[in-house]
């Protein structure tokens, strides 16, 4: 009850709750706790990593807490940092929708305010038009509601997160750092370009103003153009839609024409990984790839009883009694088979100096596309670590309308290289500054044309 009572002190008395639903039961709750909980431990391919201890007594600490939440928003609330504990960036909980859409974040009526992870710290990078002024792009938030903006993220936000990277884990704390309820009042201390300090009274009510600035760019599935007259640029920002597949098909009479090539997939945050294969069949010579090495927890009951009363020594030469053994302690795992996928192309290929552009938003499939081309000597990774998590969901709903997700498949590098938890590291380091958005600069891109101008 404590931590409840905290949360709702942070808003400054204002009720919070008016358009919250409260139409959950006590066992409602204590079973959709305890649906979640049983399909981590008996699904979740990461389990050896989790301090099992820990994991069963917040469980049973829960049982009583997600009871004595006040209403739906609450009791999610306390499932998604159950779940944030994991650490893990394919193994989610989610608001229903009569919650979500109570949800704002950037609104606050008269002004908008989107954030950006930057250096550490908390940066307005983008406001509503007649805002952009008052609070230009590069302001800092230095303060909310009287704490340190890193404190009060470390207490608010970052423990309701789930990620597999550190830098995920603040990229995403600090874009969502706002999400509340609407009616929400925040006190937000600001440092402006100029060094000039203020504080504002912030209340989440919609913002009717449609313009931003700076604006959004037009969000393309594919997008493509001459960066120079022998460099193509091509942005693949979705392998969710099989439509893509047939857009860069069709562009290949185009593209032909270069003699170099950059492939950004920054904006990428992954879909089929099969989407992302078949564009890369025609961008190397290779007939074989070579994807992931993926696994995933395997539970024969049986073996699981026998294995109470095997013991390490029993192990010894016995793979039948290494089975018992491991399945009993959640450590048993099948390998998928790992032959290689075969191109049968009948098309021209595309084989040039090509620079990838990755990002923190490189995510899943992407970066399995990225495995893939992980031989590929004409390629060069360009930008940041990616997003640092990939696997096969899980889904399954829960009560009042919300759901959850669990990540059932481990992937590494075909060498057994780990890149979840860690991202897919680029060959060539490259931040966006704060200058950079300022000026609205892609030093990524600069780099990778610069790059291929010497190849």
């Amino acid at each position: 009850m404590k931590q409840i009572f905290t949360f709702a002190l942070l808003f400054s008395g204002v009720c919070l709750f008016a358009q919250m639903p409260n139409s959950l039961s006590q066992s409602d709750k204590v079973y959709g706790l305890s649906k979640f909980w049983q399909e981590v431990n008996y699904n979740f391919v990461y389990l050896e990593q989790v301090d099992r201890q820990k994991w069963d007594n917040d469980y049973k600490l829960l049982i009583t807490e997600v009871q004595e939440t006040p209403n739906d928003f609450e009791y999610y609330r306390l499932l998604q940092k159950f779940c944030a504990s994991l650490k893990d960036g394919h193994t989610n909980v989610y608001f229903p929708d009569t919650i979500q859409k109570n949800l704002y974040n950037t609104n606050f009526g008269p002004y908008r305010l989107f954030m950006t992870h930057i250096d550490g710290k908390a940066i307005v990078t983008r406001t509503n038009l007649s805002k952009k002024d008052e609070i230009p792009a590069g302001t800092e938030v230095i303060r909310v509601n009287g704490r340190d903006t890193r404190q009060y993220l470390e207490q608010e936000v970052i423990p309701y997160i789930a990620s597999s990277t550190d830098f995920i884990l603040m990229d995403w704390a600090v874009s969502a750092m706002f999400q509340a309820p609407i009616g929400t009042r925040f006190d937000v201390t600001f440092k402006l370009p100029n060094g000039t300090v203020k504080t504002l009274p912030l209340t989440h009510t919609k913002t009717t103003e449609t313009e931003v600035y700076p604006p959004f760019e037009d969000w393309k599935l594919l997008d493509f153009k001459w960066i120079e007259p022998q460099i193509a640029y091509v942005a693949l920002n979705s392998f969710s839609d099989p439509k893509i597949d047939s857009l860069f098909i069709a562009l290949l009479p185009e593209l032909y024409k270069a003699k170099k090539l950059i492939v950004d997939l920054r904006n990428n945050g992954g879909g089929s990984t099969e989407i992302g294969r078949e564009i890369l069949a025609y961008l190397t010579r290779d007939t074989l790839l070579y994807g992931s090495i993926s696994s995933s927890r395997l539970h024969i009951p049986s073996y699981k009883a026998w294995g109470k009363w095997t013991t390490a020594q029993d192990t010894a030469g016995n793979a039948w009694a290494k089975q018992e053994f491991l399945t009993y302690r959640d450590q048993f795992y099948h390998t998928f088979p790992t032959n290689a996928d075969t191109i049968r192309l009948n098309a021209q290929r595309l084989v040039v100096p090509t620079a990838l552009l990755i990002g923190h938003n490189t995510a899943s499939a992407a970066e399995d596309f990225l495995i893939y081309a992980d031989r590929q000597k004409h390629m060069t990774k360009v930008g940041e670590p990616t997003f640092g998590s990939t696997g096969q969901p899980m889904l399954f709903e829960l009560p009042g309308g919300g759901s959850a997700r669990i990540c059932t498949k481990k992937d590494t590098y075909p060498d057994g290289k780990l890149f979840v938890g860690y991202g897919v590291q680029p060959d060539i380091l490259v931040k966006k500054s704060l200058n950079d958005y300022l000026t609205q600069k892609d030093p990524v891109l600069d780099k990778a044309v610069e790059l291929l101008k010497k190849q």
